[in-house]
């Protein structure tokens, strides 16, 4: 199976009065580029994050977004600093001594002073919130390479249609090329003929002309390699898997012996099907890049 290296993913999770969220979208990449967005507090996750991930991706700019949420009304808990409160006391009642004033020290006073009471969150439980955060990952990760499989065989149909073109194309060219030579050596009898007149022509000198243009203009090999990259191109997609790099490689390839056929042409029909053939050869390579 093929797959396409744009995909999204996205599962909320809601367990233990947690609620964690991951998105997971990526593009095009030629190596596998991760950026991860969680929490603060997350952050002794983010190589388990990567860790999983990378079972499911392989190539492809990735962004994972992660957002959490706490449910729980128990993750609060209020600590009464007995020491802090002393100081105070002991520090108002010299001021009351120092400067003779009126002792009016309540309790709603001194608890509203500065860490007497304080509010400290419950220590989180790291093994809890990492089960409910990699099935989250792991939810995300399976729906985004989903999509990717989904495009990837849309790639794959396309691909095929265009490179079956190519064929026939080559075929064309294929075909032409002979006609070529012999229309050259027609014209070139021809030519003679008007020159010499009635006297003998050298048939040996024609056939060396016309043997030195058909070499010159000889797109054999080309063609030959040429349709053996386009069906590796279709061999790999139909074996499928982690080939976009492999389809690039051929695709530079078939691109090259494009171009030389196009260099040799001496003929109008023969040259608009090789620019025909680098214009398909162009489409594909654009969409070999967002293959995995």
């Amino acid at each position: 199976m093929i797959k396409s290296m744009t995909g999204f993913g996205r599962a909320e999770i809601e367990e233990d009065n947690r609620k964690i969220c991951v998105e997971i979208k990526a593009v095009n990449h030629r190596y596998l580029d991760e950026s991860i967005k969680m929490p603060k507090s997350f952050g002794m996750f983010e190589a388990p994050v990567r860790t999983v991930l990378k079972e499911y991706i392989e190539r492809g700019k990735v962004d994972v977004y992660i957002t959490f949420e706490d449910l729980g009304e128990e993750n609060v808990t209020i600590r009464y600093n007995k020491q802090v409160a002393a100081e105070y006391l002991k520090y108002l009642s010299e001021m009351k001594e120092d400067f003779a004033l009126d002792d009016d020290i309540r309790l709603s006073t001194l608890s509203r002073y500065p860490e007497v009471l304080t509010m400290e969150e419950a220590p989180a439980d790291e093994e809890s919130i990492w089960k409910t955060l990699e099935k989250a990952v792991r939810a995300a990760a399976e729906k985004f390479r989903e999509s990717r499989i989904k495009e990837g065989e849309n790639l794959k149909a396309d691909l095929i249609s265009k490179l079956d073109g190519m064929l026939e194309q080559v075929g064309v060219i294929e075909a032409r090329s002979p006609e070529i030579v012999k229309a050259y050596q027609e014209k070139l009898e021809n030519k003679i003929r008007e020159l010499l007149g009635s006297r003998e022509i050298d048939d040996a000198r024609i056939l060396t002309e016309v043997g030195i243009f058909a070499d010159k203009i000889c797109v054999d090999e080309e063609i030959v390699r040429l349709k053996s990259h386009i069906q590796a191109v279709k061999d790999e997609l139909v074996k499928g898997g982690t080939v976009g790099r492999k389809l690039d490689f051929l695709a530079q390839e078939m691109n090259r012996e494009a171009n030389t056929t196009l260099s040799k042409a001496n003929d109008l029909e023969l040259s608009n099907t090789a620019i025909n053939i680098k214009t398909e050869i162009e489409k594909i390579r654009e969409q070999i890049q967002n293959i995995e």
